[in-house]
């Protein structure tokens, strides 16, 4: 314990893979732990997001809004822009289960139940935990989703 207390109190004083990430955000930094988890820190407090809990980002100006599993939301002061590079570079480049859709938001395809083009609607759901988020979402933005669903 001691020592991840440490490792934050420190500013990357861990190891940290790509040292251009050092300089992405001038407020925040951001650790690195293992592939599927972030950690946003400010001054005045650490954000643990683990990206197979995440429903979904949505932008908000320079701040991005994070939608868990079960229910919990929690602001980043970052953009959708950052949280999609940092994904990737997580990533190594490999497919992922994030899919950006439209200006405004991230979404894990896992949690993808319903896509409804005249409605602008997409519904995200747990089904273990009966969380079901609706997002509004533009016709063409739905249109790509279902058609890259329909072309598998």
């Amino acid at each position: 314990m001691v020592r991840i207390l440490r490792y934050f109190s420190n500013t990357f004083a861990g190891p940290v893979r790509d040292s251009g990430l050092r300089h992405l955000f001038s407020t925040m930094s951001h650790f690195k732990t293992s592939a599927k988890t972030l950690y946003f820190n400010t001054r005045d407090e650490v954000i643990k997001v683990r990206l197979d809990r995440v429903m979904c980002f949505e932008a908000d100006a320079n701040y991005c809004h994070v939608t868990f599993v079960n229910g919990a939301r929690a602001t980043l002061l970052t953009s959708l822009v950052n949280i999609e590079t940092l994904i990737n570079d997580y990533n190594n480049g490999s497919e992922t289960v994030f899919v950006r859709i439209g200006k405004r938001y991230i979404v894990n395809s896992q949690y993808i139940f319903r896509i409804n083009i005249p409605r602008q609607l997409l519904a995200l759901a747990d089904f273990d935990g009966g969380k079901v988020v609706e997002l509004n979402v533009s016709k063409e933005a739905l249109k790509n989703l279902k058609q890259l669903y329909t072309s598998k």
